[in-house]
């Protein structure tokens, strides 16, 4: 299936942040989930930080990273996100990771090491894109101990099509999570998002929608599925921008602080602009 007419990616020139993420043996979302919007972001510059390694122990139909057996935690990768957000002059600052199942806590307590190396050094704001953890919800909650000002965890689809995109996620985990990550830690804002292209009706969409506010969710982003490889799920079908625009204008109704709902949205791409509007 072929980009409408109406879809347009940005090019952007040459930019010093891959070579910084090179520098320093770092790896990033936008790369590795193969972001339409990377050769634009990176000129900004603005980086999501994909730490606990490149190698995720779930295959998920939409998504590019590769599966398989992980590398051990490197316990260095914290500080050299600090010298690199240096070098980039960031103000706000993604940390995200791949799934580890492997590791007992599922990468929590790396995510903290990650914070408060951020946080002891840097006066930034940090926000957090978490897996589930597997259900641990002791690991959420020691995530939310060390204080990012954004607690992000993506629903990614809508419930009918868990089964087929997500088969080893679990929809209402998703919910229970940003609903005690709102209970837990109330003062931080709770972020998540979703796709759309892969064959949603418009009732699955409002019942999404209704889910996540339920669960106490502030800042939302809606996005284009955009197939990756050719090993990944094929798109069903491109939504036109007026539909995005119509989904972000019930969300608001709803009570949502933020939507960025279109096309090229991705969830960390202008993060710093929720936050900064709910300030």
């Amino acid at each position: 299936m072929h980009l409408p007419k109406w879809f347009k990616i940005k090019i952007s020139g040459i930019n010093p942040t891959k070579k910084i993420l090179r520098e320093h043996s770092l790896f990033s979302v936008c790369e590795e989930a193969r972001c339409p919007n990377k050769s634009h972001c990176f000129t900004v510059p603005t980086a999501a930080f994909l730490i606990l390694g490149d190698t995720c122990t779930r295959d998920c139909a939409f998504c590019s990273v590769k599966s398989g057996a992980p590398s051990d935690v490197d316990v260095n990768e914290p500080l050299r996100i600090v010298e690199a957000a240096k070098q980039m002059g960031l103000k706000y600052i993604v940390i995200t990771s791949v799934t580890r199942d492997d590791l007992s806590d599922g990468g929590a307590s790396h995510f903290v090491n990650t914070i408060k190396a951020i946080k002891n050094i840097l006066n930034v704001k940090v926000e957090v894109l978490t897996p589930d953890f597997k259900g641990n919800m002791e690991a959420i909650r020691t995530v939310l101990l060390a204080k990012p000002d954004v607690f992000n965890h993506n629903i990614e689809t809508v419930k009918r099509l868990y089964p087929t995109l997500r088969p080893q996620a679990d929809y209402q985990l998703s919910l229970r999570i940003l609903r005690e990550a709102a209970n837990i830690a109330p003062e931080i804002k709770i972020k998540s998002g979703f796709m759309l292209g892969f064959g949603e009706t418009f009732d699955d969409v409002v019942e999404l929608l209704n889910n996540l506010r339920e669960s106490g969710c502030n800042f939302l982003t809606i996005g284009q599925y955009l197939r990756p490889s050719k090993k990944n799920i094929p798109v069903v079908e491109y939504i036109k921008p007026d539909k995005f625009e119509r989904f972000k204008e019930r969300a608001l109704f709803m009570g949502f602080e933020y939507v960025a709902s279109g096309p090229l949205v991705r969830s960390s791409m202008n993060a710093w602009e929720a936050y900064n509007f709910s300030q």
